[in-house]
């Protein structure tokens, strides 16, 4: 029995590739620790004849001698090679020894270790390719890298000889809530929807994270241990992770650490300004790894230019680290338990709920039974000193309507005030005023268990969701994960 997870839209990639009848490239990339090796050897398991794993760090020979090694545990009868073109031509040979009728499957996880100063691996791999595993109907060929910088150059974009030569392409992301809740649930760990979301917020879907919780531990118990205790895993994970996968990692970190400062979102401009990055080359190339990594979302703002969209964090154990663990002094069990009582972690919750909520859109759409109809998602702010507003999530639909959503975190039903039922009526207003919209705008209010009925909620409420709309298991939600 398979012991994946979710995954669903990519499995189906992966079979298809395996049934099709003409050979394959399949290039998968994601940041570390997502599942992309776990992906690979769960759907290909009974199908992989060769398997490499780069040498983190290790220099050519390193390399040769692990390809060495890997051959001829599997009974090929080579020499060590000294250089790529003899390594693919001998693995070129165990591919024809292996007589099957179903197909083969060659597997490179960390792929771009393996392309070391001077080795020539790509230009030999490309030949591989080119002239002969793409000839082969009954081959596929996986290549895998955490490292983002080179995955996108030298295989996404490439222009070289695997220009248009990559037949399927998965970028894997870390796991929905829905997916979380499943993960926990195989590993015994039954929380509520509200634990799943706490969770979420802290470390994300990321599911080597969650491999590390422990049955019977409450959700500030696992960020005590985790977070806050001197050895554990996420004290010091952050500097790691980019460090591993992005070349020049400061200027992605810079990124990183400005986005994490505004609620609103920040324009590429504002980010040149306020990083010192030129925004040109570097600037472009940086943000578009962090896109493709998942650490950063793209959301273009109502009636405004491409070029006016706004870069927020969405990278959820990045935002609870800069804001908590960075900078705590405080250390061992109880540490996060009396932070988590705090006005500032309140005051972030409601942060973090957004960015989750915003990850979540197609969920919303569907739970609002608008999953068919043609829209688009959008964010919106007014900077008037006087009358300034802000809407993280405007869905503009083909049918004359524009759902205006609010997103509020409370540990109970939540009640709109006269004060809040203000500050709604007002940024309704404007928004119309400013925009010009004809189109019919509807409230729409997301929250943790729902708004408590009154004469407010009854007057400006159209549509209420709780956040058991983002944990649904519908055949549409799931064609998302």
């Amino acid at each position: 029995m398979s012991k994946l997870i979710g995954r669903i839209s990519q499995k189906k990639k992966l079979e298809k590739a395996l049934k099709s009848d003409k050979a394959e490239l399949i290039a998968i990339y994601g940041r570390r620790r997502v599942g992309k090796t776990f992906l690979i050897r769960e759907t290909y398991k009974d199908s992989i004849i060769f398997e490499l794993t780069g040498l983190q760090n290790g220099s050519m020979r390193d390399q040769l001698a692990k390809f060495h090694s890997v051959l001829s545990a599997l009974g090929g009868q080579n020499p060590a090679p000294d250089s790529w073109l003899e390594a693919f031509q001998q693995l070129s040979k165990f591919i024809s020894s292996r007589r099957s009728q179903k197909k083969k499957v060659i597997f490179i996880d960390e792929f771009p270790w393996l392309d070391t100063r001077r080795s020539k691996f790509l230009m030999w791999f490309e030949d591989f390719w080119n002239s002969d595993a793409s000839k082969r109907n009954g081959l596929v060929v996986v290549i895998c890298g955490s490292a983002a910088s080179y995955m996108i150059k030298n295989i996404v974009r490439n222009t070289g000889g695997l220009y248009n030569r990559v037949t399927c392409r998965i970028r894997l992301e870390p796991f929905r809530l829905q997916e979380t809740k499943l993960f926990l649930e195989h590993k015994g760990i039954s929380y509520s929807n509200y634990d799943v979301l706490k969770i979420y917020m802290s470390i994300g879907g990321i599911p080597f994270y969650l491999e590390q919780l422990e049955r019977g531990e409450s959700v500030a118990q696992a960020i005590d241990r985790m977070c806050f205790m001197k050895d554990g895993l996420l004290r010091k994970e952050f500097n790691d992770i980019f460090a591993s996968i992005f070349e020049h990692h400061e200027r992605h970190v810079g990124i990183i650490r400005m986005l994490a400062t505004s609620r609103k979102g920040i324009t590429r401009g504002t980010i040149s300004q306020k990083t010192g990055i030129p925004s040109g080359g570097r600037l472009t190339i940086s943000l578009e790894e962090l896109v493709e990594s998942g650490f950063v979302e793209v959301y273009p703002q109502f009636n405004q230019a491409k070029k006016d969209s706004v870069y927020r964090l969405s990278d959820e154990y990045s935002m609870f680290y800069l804001k908590f663990v960075e900078s705590s002094t405080a250390t061992g069990l109880g540490t996060w338990l009396n932070k988590s009582n705090g006005q500032s972690y309140l005051s972030w919750q409601g942060f973090s709920f957004e960015s989750v909520c915003l990850k979540h859109i197609e969920y919303i759409k569907y739970s609002l039974g608008i999953a068919a109809v043609d829209s688009e998602n959008y964010s919106w702010h007014e900077q008037d000193k006087e009358k300034g507003a802000q809407i993280d999530l405007l869905i503009d639909r083909a049918d004359n309507v524009i759902n205006m959503c609010e997103m509020k975190f409370y540990n109970a039903q939540y009640t709109i005030d006269k004060r809040y039922a203000e500050d709604l009526r007002n940024k309704m207003t404007l928004f119309k005023e400013i925009t010009k919209t004809k189109k019919n705008v509807f409230i729409t209010l997301m929250s943790t268990y729902g708004v408590k009925e009154n004469a407010y909620s009854l007057e400006l409420v159209q549509k209420e969701l709780t956040i058991d709309a983002l944990f649904i298991e519908t055949q549409v939600a799931k064609g998302y994960n």
